[in-house]
């Protein structure tokens, strides 16, 4: 998955889930601590987003970031 793809797909979960909870960006942004236009950069799929605010958002919303094994096999370095 390209840093794209990945960012698309969160902002499309982050977008959800603060809907579901019927928060605005700016509820979101706030109990989060982060500015506004922070979140909707999030939403939008902006690649450069920085890690601590991201998981301050994705706390707020009670979702978490996990890292697993790619599905593919190939891992960098071998073949």
């Amino acid at each position: 998955m390209s840093p794209q793809e990945f960012t698309k797909a969160l902002g499309t979960k982050v977008r959800a889930r603060r809907a579901a909870l019927s928060l605005s960006q700016s509820d979101l942004a706030d109990l989060a601590g982060v500015s506004e236009r922070f979140v909707r950069f999030v939403e939008q799929g902006k690649t450069t987003v920085q890690l601590e605010p991201l998981l301050a958002v994705l706390g707020t919303l009670g979702l978490e970031l996990a890292v697993q094994p790619a599905s593919s096999q190939t891992v960098y370095g071998q073949l």
